[in-house]
């Protein structure tokens, strides 16, 4: 028996306005206080009436660009008719048989599968609903907050071309880089901003040549990555499961609606899924139509930034980075990679400034809770900093030390300049000896005090080497550690 996974996925972007898709109310994450984001409009008053939010509009076309998508000149808006407690108008404002952009693609590369293009059938604009909070206990009453509703939202479709559950976590990873990358949302996953639903069925082909399809199921709203891949795997298991035990086919099971219990790492049954005829569509009266003109496109555009995908490709072909690094440096943000490419034309250096910029500077800036923009170390001086590597005027070691007393210097209110190095190296002698008669003279000392560890090296015990390097760079701080190595075993050898 072989079987083929089959997933698609429908991803909700929250977009980075100020107001609502069609209203003033403020556009602003705001759980703790419940139902004050609101107006006659977003509480689905008689008598209101639509406008659009020009900027949603704007970051709704950046946004389909950046997923290669292509821009109709002409899309309109209809209703999307369904009653949920969080929904007051009775229908969501979306877009239907002409949505205002269509057949983009990202390209997902996995070990498995290797490098595979996704189709995304369209990016649609549409206004979110409210939230349902509920009693998790089951004994409380559920609430409703519509500080939500009226959001605008854009909802990418991909064609069923997913075939992996590690797939569709790396589709959503670009998704959510790309729209970054854009300034369209910040793709907050813990405050919805970002939200997926995964469509899921198995294709499933007997040792007797017959080939069967299970029921596809949504499981709705997955919010995390992690929560993505893991109901997916399960969801392949359990459709297996399911139809081991029963033989149903599609023809005989109706598509439905799962959640995920993330406590719990199972889907579970919430109700049948609707068709777009139970939706009813409608054109909406209240709403013009929107044209795009080529030089509408163009300066939207002309705005965009260079995404992920060709900065990580240009990463590899330019500064010749492992993949993983390119992976490390996009994943940042666009400002990381621009202070990482800085620092690489100062000190010269692709691999040398990406092992810095990646290791120290990324591990003290999630120490301290800055972004880059407010690491004190700026390219300037941490590619000074490099450079005095380059130039054999300090070691790696000291270079580190030197790094750390210049953040400790930020703290205290200390300006961090190229002269501070400088003043650092001098004031904690940390320059590279170049006088060998006086290292010379300090490994004979040492030689001389560790008669055993100089012995147990002649015996073959490698490691005793260690003992005496350490000794001798306490004695001096500014020798170069290779260099040291090599005069010991020379001395200790050679006498």
């Amino acid at each position: 028996m072989k079987t083929t996974t089959i997933i698609g996925l429908e991803v909700h972007v929250q977009l980075m306005t100020e107001s609502k898709l069609f209203c003033e109310d403020v556009n602003l994450f705001n759980p703790d206080n419940p139902n004050v984001q609101t107006c006659p409009l977003s509480l689905g008053l008689p008598g209101t009436l639509p406008v659009l939010n020009r900027k949603a509009m704007h970051l709704g076309v950046k946004g389909a660009l950046g997923l290669n998508c292509n821009i109709a000149a002409f899309t309109k808006w209809d209703r999307k008719h369904y009653y949920y407690p969080d929904l007051p108008k009775g229908y969501q404002i979306s877009q239907y048989d002409l949505p205002f952009s269509y057949d983009g693609w990202l390209d997902v590369e996995t070990e498995s599968l290797g490098k595979r293009r996704i189709g995304i059938i369209r990016a649609h604009l549409e206004d979110d609903a409210g939230k349902n909070i509920h009693d998790e206990t089951g004994r409380g009453d559920s609430q409703v907050d519509l500080n939500r509703a009226g959001t605008p939202l854009i909802e990418i479709v991909s064609e069923p071309d997913i075939r992996t559950a590690e797939e569709a976590r790396l589709y959503l990873e670009e998704v959510k880089r790309i729209m970054t990358y854009l300034e369209v949302s910040d793709c907050n996953m813990q405050e919805g901003s970002l939200r997926c639903d995964a469509n899921v069925n198995l294709h499933i082909e007997t040792d007797d040549g017959e080939k069967i399809a299970t029921p596809i199921v949504e499981i709705k709203n997955l919010n995390s990555f992690r929560g993505v891949e893991a109901a997916i795997e399960y969801e392949e298991s359990r459709q297996l499961r399911e139809w081991e035990k029963t033989g149903h086919t599609i023809k005989t099971l109706e598509k439905r609606t799962f959640g995920w219990d993330a406590n719990k790492n199972v889907t579970f049954p919430q109700r049948e899924k609707e068709e777009a005829s139970d939706y009813r569509y409608i054109p909406d009266p209240d709403l013009i139509p929107v044209t795009m003109t080529d030089a509408d496109i163009d300066a939207v555009r002309s705005e965009m930034c260079e995404l992920p995908p060709a900065k990580r490709q240009r990463l590899l072909d330019d500064y010749e980075l492992s993949s993983y690094d390119a992976n490390v440096i996009v994943d940042q943000g666009p400002k990381f990679g621009d202070y990482f490419e800085e620092v690489t034309k100062l000190c010269g250096n692709g691999k040398q400034a990406c092992n810095w910029v990646t290791q120290d500077a990324l591990r003290e800036m999630n120490d301290r809770g800055v972004s880059i923009d407010d690491f004190p170390i700026r390219p300037t001086e941490l590619g000074h900093l490099l450079n005095k590597i380059n130039g054999n005027v300090i070691t790696i070691k000291s270079a580190r030390e030197v790094f750390v007393d210049l953040l400790e210097g930020a703290d205290d209110g200390a300006e961090i300049s190229s002269d501070r190095i400088d003043q650092i190296i001098v004031d904690k002698d940390l320059e590279i000896v170049s006088d060998t008669g006086e290292l010379d003279a300090i490994i004979s000392d040492v030689i001389a005090k560790n008669e055993k560890a100089a012995e147990d090296f002649r015996g073959g015990k490698q490691a005793a080497i260690g003992a005496l390097i350490g000794q001798v760079m306490r004695n001096l701080k500014g020798a170069d550690p290779k260099q040291v190595r090599e005069m010991l075993i020379e001395k200790i050898t050679n006498g």
